[in-house]
């Protein structure tokens, strides 16, 4: 039931994301009077699930879905419709617009796409506000990964301030480390203040050691739910069980418990637990996955978390705001895209489909597509033959020049482009399948 809900979000925000972007193509190709053949939502080779046709336009769903098009006539995109271009140019076609005209048309789905990020930030700022977890509400201190370890930090440590500023949150220094040049961090440790030394370059080693959150914040180890037909059902584990330790690891804390738990696949543990206040204990055989099958409860039932409320018209400054601060990280992320470690972390529909909550949540759902219309935008803008990007870096050209590409240049120019996104297509899918396949 879970990949259900994922996938049926992930359809229903790619269908929003690629119709409006695809909007944004067809409405100015209107304005100028060019002659739009075809629209399509996800890509039909060899037959469409549905189509129908209103004027000179054919209107249609296809069967895969890797993105939709519109077909825009006398312009050599990915369908390389070489017959109509041998063809005398018509004053209704692509190639007989002015080039300004043309540059708007091509840029039309990374604007709408831009703009939608922003209204749907805007509009999640306004209706659910930011919540947040202060920093100096983590009780508990973090979980430090292997790698923050190895850097001198310590389960429990309290995070305070980078850089000498304090910190809003655990969140913000997990991105922040990732993606900024952050040298150094106060913690407190037993009531001590200690500052900790950042290497440079430490985002590409979170890259390399395959780390997307340097820290967690721990929470306790209460049981919020038992999946059915697990190990933890099978042995009576019960929501509100607060383990207190497995074999001979004592600790009240979820990740300690459950980097226990995961370290022994396939063999029978012990697992001790409170329930009434009454001390109990329990062999149960951990999964080959190493999971016994329960979910802990969450941060909010431990810390108090903070909420700042916009109005209608506040929102929109804040929305602008936060759609330029994740542009600007997802911008720079891209640096690591050209590391093995960074090449080898490309992902597909399983991984775009695994941001989903396993539940229907509005206020995720629309974040992710937020997230993924700013993501389509930029990808959109790259200076890649068969992208927008290409498109417009060719009518720049044009425009500077005073003369356009030869349609031959264009032709051999966009069949680069479609095997180039063929083989990224094809990494990405691939390394999805590696994740699947070895866990």
């Amino acid at each position: 039931m879970d990949i259900l809900i994922k996938a049926a979000q992930l359809i229903l925000s790619l269908s929003i994301l690629v119709v409006l972007h695809e909007f944004g193509h067809f409405l100015p190709a209107k304005w100028f009077k060019t002659k739009v053949e075809k629209f399509y939502l996800f890509f039909n080779p060899g037959f469409s699930l549905l189509k129908f046709k209103k004027g000179e336009t054919e209107y249609g769903v296809g069967w895969l879905p890797l993105g939709g098009y519109v077909k825009i006539a006398g312009m050599i995109d990915e369908s390389m419709d070489k017959e109509q271009m041998k063809k005398p140019a018509e004053p209704w076609e692509f190639r007989s617009k002015p080039a300004w005209q043309r540059l708007i048309i091509m840029i039309g789905g990374v604007t709408v796409n831009l703009i939608l990020g922003f209204m749907l930030y805007a509009m999640i700022l306004a209706v659910w506000g930011r919540t947040y977890l202060p920093a100096e509400n983590t009780k508990y201190g973090v979980f430090a990964t292997e790698l923050m370890q190895t850097q001198g930090f310590q389960d429990g440590d309290l995070l305070l301030k980078a850089n000498g500023e304090d910190l809003e949150s655990v969140n913000q220094l997990n991105k922040d480390l990732l993606l900024k040049d952050i040298h150094e961090v106060t913690v407190q440790r037993a009531g001590v203040m200690e500052t900790i030394l950042i290497p440079e370059d430490f985002g590409q080693m979170m890259v390399d050691s395959g780390v997307k959150s340097a820290f967690q914040v721990r929470i306790p180890a209460v049981i919020d739910s038992v999946m059915a037909g697990t190990p933890a059902d099978s042995v009576g584990l019960q929501k509100g069980d607060s383990l207190v330790r497995v074999n001979d690891l004592k600790s009240i804390f979820f990740q300690e418990l459950a980097g226990e738990i995961n370290s022994h696949p396939g063999e029978e543990i012990t697992v001790g637990f409170y329930r009434n206040d009454v001390l109990d204990s329990t062999t149960v055989v951990v999964s080959p996955e190493g999971t016994i099958g329960f979910y802990p409860k969450s941060p909010r039932n431990f810390f108090e978390y903070r909420t700042i409320e916009y109005g209608f018209f506040e929102a929109i400054p804040a929305g602008f705001e936060y759609t330029g601060e994740v542009l600007n990280n997802y911008v720079i992320s891209l640096k690591f895209l050209f590391s093995k470690s960074g090449v080898q972390q490309v992902g597909s529909f399983l991984t775009i489909g695994d941001l989903f909550a396993p539940t229907w949540d509005w206020h995720s759902f629309w974040e992710i597509t937020a997230f993924l219309s700013l993501i389509l935008a930029v990808m959109n803008i790259l200076p890649i033959p068969a992208l927008d990007g290409g498109h417009v870096l060719f009518l720049l050209y044009e425009m500077i020049s005073g003369r356009p590409p030869s349609e031959k240049f264009l032709e051999r120019a966009q069949l680069v482009g479609i095997v180039i996104l063929i083989g990224l297509m094809l990494l990405a899918i691939g390394n999805d399948a590696i994740r699947f396949i070895f866990n």
